[in-house]
Parts: structure tokens; C-alpha cells; sequence
């Protein structure tokens, strides 16, 4: 227990407190998820608050290396009526074959991956051709900034706390970096402290 208490907090603390940015941010999901098919597969859901907004009839496949995730993803799923298979690993142990999936998703994910640059290159593998990755990350605020510098003084606190986030991560950067074929991007500003700068789009192999 003691080595994973703040995994166990994290996962209570996305079922339970995080209702008013998951409202603001619904309508951009249920756009950007709006014409996904075929199968789907979803990197660090967490709790499960993407399910109800995905299109019927896809097939969803789930990676979530928080254990303590996963019952209220279930439940969650339970309560929908849909069938999900989730995965209890990170992305990189995922058993998925290249070029096997229609779509990747990821919402506020790639902040707390270890090897962002792998975990992109591990999912444009698997991605068919045309294929998209759906995103939605909170990035670092510009340099030079006052956000930008408390992001970095917070950013061992907040790893800690919020499993595995970092808070000045350039993660719009390493999407363009990535290989992708087009990366469409929207900036825009959430209601979360310290990382209110977001980035919302997909890219496309």
C-alpha cells in the first residue's frame, strides 16, 4: 500500500472531483470522436469518462497501468451497457500487432508517459494507414513565462501527486516530431490550475 497510496488517491480523485472539467471538455470530445469506427484503442482512460461519448459499434480496447482505475472504468462501462476490453499494462507491454487499429486516443495522457517519443512511434506502428491519433493534452505554458516557471518548481510535487504528470511538458512539439503524416492542432485555455493551456486535434499516419 504504501508504495501506490497515490495511485489509489489519484484514481478516487478522477471518479469523484474532476465532474467540472470533464463537463467543459465534453463537447469537444464527443467532436473530435464523432466519426471514429472499426477498432479503438484508448491509452490511459482511467476512470472511463470517454466512454459515453464514444460512436455505438466501434470496438474498444483499453490500456491502463493504474490497477486502481480499473474497477471504476468497469462499473462505468456496466452502467453504459457496452463491452470493453481492458488492458492492465502500460502502452509499451500492450499486445497490439502493427497496423491493426482504425484509431488511437489519448486525453491527458501523454503528460505522464515516461518516453513520450517511443509511445508515438509505438502507436503510429499501430495505427492502419490513414489511421488517427485523437488527443487532448494540457502542454506547457510558453518560456519565459511566470506559469512556465512555476510549472517547472511544481513539476517533482505534481509527478508525485498526479501520477506520473508532468506539468511542462512540450507535448505539441513531439506530436509534430513524431512522423505523422499532418498533425491538426487547436490551442485553447481549460479550467485547471497550473496547466490550463491545451492542445485538441489529431494527427494522421
Amino acid at each position: 500500500m504504501s508504495g501506490t497510496w497515490h495511485k489509489r488517491l489519484f484514481a478516487w480523485a478522477l471518479a469523484h472531483c474532476n465532474g467540472r472539467y470533464e463537463r467543459f471538455i465534453a463537447q469537444r470530445k464527443r467532436a473530435l470522436f464523432a466519426g471514429l469506427h472499426g477498432t479503438v484503442m484508448e491509452i490511459g482512460p482511467g476512470t472511463g469518462p470517454n466512454l459515453a461519448l464514444y460512436p455505438a459499434a466501434i470496438r474498444w480496447i483499453g490500456v491502463e497501468p493504474n490497477r486502481y482505475m480499473h474497477q471504476y472504468l468497469l462499473d462505468e462501462a456496466r452502467r453504459l451497457g457496452i463491452v470493453v476490453e481492458l488492458l492492465d499494462t502500460d502502452l509499451e507491454g500492450a499486445p497490439v500487432a502493427d497496423g491493426s487499429l482504425d484509431a488511437v486516443v489519448g486525453t491527458l495522457v501523454l503528460c505522464s508517459i515516461d518516453e513520450p517519443e517511443t509511445a508515438l512511434k509505438k502507436i503510429l506502428r499501430a495505427l492502419k494507414p490513414g489511421g488517427r491519433f485523437i488527443f487532448i493534452e494540457h502542454v506547457a505554458a510558453p518560456r519565459g513565462t511566470l506559469r512556465r516557471a512555476v510549472q517547472g518548481w511544481l513539476r517533482p510535487a505534481w509527478k508525485a501527486v498526479f501520477d506520473g504528470c508532468r506539468p511542462d511538458r512540450e507535448t505539441r512539439a513531439l506530436l509534430e516530431a513524431a512522423g505523422f503524416a499532418q498533425v491538426t492542432c487547436e490551442a485553447f485555455e481549460a479550467p485547471l490550475p497550473i496547466v490550463s493551456g491545451h492542445i485538441a486535434g489529431w494527427a494522421v499516419k
